[in-house]
């Protein structure tokens, strides 16, 4: 293992530095983004050891850093300046944009990933600008972190990445804009962004016009798609630990995840200021809501922080709007998350549910009554094993439960999987989530903005996270006794037997946000679910 030099930005050790570049070695440098992995931009060898050192997959395009718009003729680095380029040159550099544009010849396979296009930028960081100017050189330089780590925005996390396999690292102190540079194409039609950062659409379109977004900013590239720009890959940001985003309302955030945390401890938040108060989890937050520009500086430096939670196997992640410079924190998010994304309700869904022989079905028909949509988990449920991905599922399970006709043999399913908790535990999760995603599916679809959910098994099911409030319906033991016996014929013995199956009175009473309670005359709760409504209505 090599030896990695600490650097400071003095004079001699910026001249220390240019000379490992013009020998071929590797050197991280500052720059108003993130710190970059440095190497002589035309010698091939050098660039393939950026790759080698980071880890990174040579498909990846790499961007070429000067220090004056004069270096890109001076050293041949495109075949051509478009005019667009230069508007952009004038408002923009030195500063965080990357412009492609045709690649001169000059320009190794290496550093272009084989495309006919190279990727330019001038940092304005002035340890960058020392760099480039002492060491005469265009520097090849990616993010100077192990290849699909969250970007270095601090020497110290260059050094806990690439100690040992690079020459030297410059101590700049730390970024100041926190996001890579925006990537904008001008070798198409119509000039593309193809990586957002600091400086927004908004800004770029006042200077030379329309542009376009690529989809693949917003979205994981299709298969066999090639990379046109740094930070296109399915998968790239990420910490070692799980990160999930989750998109929806301020409030809808807020009260999944205390509803999650209350079921899972080994759970945190990435988030803004203004939740930290609202939230019972560990969170780390990246800045105040309408900060944009606070929010990108601390991003890598949180994903980082991300790993150093004790006991916490996932992170859900309160997404940005993807706007103005939330585009580039989306961006970031939505790869570090491998995009997995749970979308939450914009509808205020009302959990239902209760113990067997309260009365839950009674008040499910009674709140439909009074002009609230009900969804019925056990309806959803009948769809569910009718769809094929959950049948093919069942099958590979439990065997070959399927009728001639290719539906489930139902009867078989319930024997099978009620024969042990084993089974029925992997019933519950292959058709829970397909479940969950039919009810929200239907409660999207409702014009009221108060959905019921009608689900017995709601909390096994976890679609308690998606709940405004929860309504537990109980009743005495002896009640509801009474009330199974009668209407599902069953003896004493078997009666309690079934009431033991399920969650307790203390869970529901701990768990919901309310408790109507069946006790009395069908009147008298009827009367009880209608004050409900009325207050449910009333907010």
């Amino acid at each position: 293992m090599m030896k990695t030099l600490h650097l400071t930005n003095t004079q001699s050790d910026i001249e220390t530095a240019s000379a490992i570049l013009r020998e071929g070695g590797l050197v991280a440098m500052p720059t108003e983004t993130v710190y970059g992995l440095a190497a002589n931009a035309l010698d091939g060898e050098a660039v393939r050891r950026i790759f080698e050192a980071k880890g990174r997959p040579m498909d990846n395009p790499l961007i070429v850093h000067v220090a004056d718009f004069s270096d890109i003729k001076r050293l041949r680095l495109v075949s051509e300046i478009p005019e667009k380029a230069v508007k952009l040159a004038k408002a923009f550099w030195p500063g965080p944009l990357t412009i492609i544009m045709p690649k001169g010849n000059v320009i190794p396979d290496e550093v272009s990933a084989g495309l006919s296009t190279v990727a330019i930028r001038i940092p304005s960081h002035p340890d960058a600008q020392k760099l480039l100017k002492t060491s005469g050189l265009a520097l090849a330089a990616p993010s100077a972190n192990t290849s699909g780590k969250p970007s270095p925005t601090t020497a110290q996390h260059v050094i806990d990445d690439m100690e040992g396999r690079i020459e030297a690292v410059i101590d700049g102190g730390s970024c100041s804009v926190g996001v890579e540079s925006t990537v904008i194409t001008l070798a198409t039609d119509m000039p593309r962004i193809l990586r957002p950062g600091l400086i927004t659409r908004e800004e770029i379109e006042a200077v030379i016009g329309a542009i376009e977004v690529d989809h693949a900013v917003l979205h994981q590239l299709e298969n066999n798609e090639k990379a046109s720009s740094p930070g296109m890959k399915y998968k790239h940001y990420a910490p070692r630990t799980r990160v999930v985003l989750l998109r929806g309302s301020d409030e809808r955030y807020i009260t999944y995840m205390n509803r999650l945390y209350a079921r899972d401890p080994h759970i945190a938040a990435l988030c803004y200021d203004e939740d930290k108060p609202q939230l019972d989890m560990p969170c780390i937050t990246i800045g105040g809501m309408e900060d944009e520009k606070a929010q990108a500086q601390a991003l890598f430096d949180a994903l980082r922080a991300v790993d150093d939670l004790d006991d916490v196997n996932t992170v859900y992640a309160h997404c940005p709007k993807a706007t103005g410079v939330g585009m580039a924190l989306y961006n970031r998010l939505i790869r570090a998350a491998a995009f997995e994304v749970i979308d939450l309700p914009e509808k205020r869904i009302i959990g239902l549910t209760g113990q067997t022989g309260a009365g839950k079905s009674e008040a499910a028909r009674l709140l439909g009554a009074c002009g609230l949509p009900v969804i019925s988990a056990d309806e959803a449920a009948r769809r569910a094993v009718e769809d094929s991905e959950v049948k093919a599922m069942l099958c590979a399970a439990f065997g070959d439960v399927l009728l001639p006709d290719g539906n489930l043999n139902r009867q078989l399913v319930a024997k099978i999987a009620f024969s042990t908790p084993e089974n029925t535990e992997t019933l519950n999760h292959i058709t829970h989530p397909k479940i969950s995603e039919i009810m929200l599916a239907q409660a999207k679809e409702c014009e009221s903005d108060t959905v019921i959910f009608d689900a017995s098994q709601l909390f096994e099911a976890h679609q308690d996270v998606f709940c405004h409030r929860i309504i537990g319906v109980l009743a005495d033991p002896a009640i509801r006794r009474e009330r199974i016996m009668q209407r599902d014929g069953l003896n004493r013995e078997e009666a309690e037997l079934r009431m033991s199956a399920q969650l307790s009175e203390e869970f529901f009473l701990t768990h919901c946000d309310d408790i109507l309670y069946n006790n009395g005359s069908a009147d008298a709760f009827q009367n009880a679910v209608r004050d409900y409504k009325e207050r449910l209505v009333r907010g």
